[in-house]
């Protein structure tokens, strides 16, 4: 029988290892598992069990939640030999909360299938800041039947749920909201830029838009540090770049053309190529600010 106060948290990054804290301090029991086990060792401190292995993590667990980079790393991490799904109690459930895209979450979704594994697709809105706070937005879907089982997850690393019909509704609104925010980065790049080489300071800008219909609070916190050219990773230039892609394949495979996503995608492979890929996303800036070379 699986045990629903037991987690398995596979990827300690930036967003799993603050949802396992979260989890923690909700008082379930978790377990971490990380391809570098030294990223995981830190959550020891906190009262998490670091294992060795996916299986390990996931052997009597009520719920094993990815958070991973891609769907290759997903997909490692559960249907492998020793990954979490050869050891997943039968009424375990499956919680993938990485942003994989349409092909990926199918991809997923069958994997969970071959292993009889009830599958939560449930990719969350959110960076660093909201991670750490347990304000994420959980975007659910999934069978029914374990939605009120997953809630104290979700509720734990969330500020709130969407429930939004079978597995799949929720990597699609992801990639929705994603293209949103790489064309609102990629739009903010050039403001700021455009503000500079006309001699407008682009701190007037924030000023003008704040508070009023036009302002949003995520071009303040970006656009600040596009103006101080500092940039604490908040959420990666690299990673910002591959939801990009995700969101460009997705429109290929419907036959859409998004020229704008494109454009902002191309400033991301240039500020990589400049060696701010592991710098947060708002170093789309540096391929877009006057004077670059």
């Amino acid at each position: 029988m699986a045990k629903d106060n037991v987690i398995a948290v596979l990827g300690t990054g930036i967003m799993g290892a603050a949802m396992a804290r979260n989890l923690i301090s909700a008082g379930m029991e978790v377990r971490v598992w990380n391809r570098s086990r030294e990223k995981a060792e830190p959550l020891g401190d906190d009262g998490a069990q670091v294992v060795d292995s996916p299986a390990e993590a996931a052997d009597g667990a009520g719920f094993v939640l990815t958070m991973l980079a891609d769907a290759d790393a997903v997909a490692e991490s559960v249907g492998a030999q020793d990954g979490a799904l050869s050891t997943l109690p039968g009424d375990g459930v499956w919680l993938q909360m990485s942003t994989v895209g349409l092909e990926g979450q199918e991809r997923l979704a069958r994997v969970a299938e071959e292993h009889d594994a009830a599958y939560v697709d449930a990719p969350v809105l959110g960076t660093r800041q909201p991670a750490e706070q347990g304000q994420l937005i959980v975007l659910a879907s999934g069978p029914e039947e374990v939605r009120g089982r997953c809630e104290p997850v979700f509720d734990a690393v969330g500020a709130r749920t969407l429930w939004l019909g079978e597995a799949g509704a929720g990597s699609s609104l992801k990639l929705v909201t994603n293209n949103w925010i790489v064309g609102l980065l990629g739009t903010l790049a050039e403001t700021v830029a455009l503000s500079e080489a006309i001699g407008v300071d682009p701190s007037q800008f924030l000023q003008a838009i704040e508070g009023g219909p036009l302002g949003v609070p995520y071009a303040q916190m970006k656009g600040q540090m596009m103006i101080e050219e500092e940039f604490p990773t908040s959420f990666s230039a690299k990673l910002a770049r591959k939801d990009a892609g995700l969101v460009l394949a997705a429109a290929e495979a419907n036959g859409l053309r998004l020229p704008l996503t494109e454009a902002v995608a191309a400033h991301f492979d240039e500020a990589i190529n400049a060696g701010h890929g592991e710098d947060d996303m708002a170093a789309i800036y540096q391929a877009a600010k006057p004077g670059r070379s």
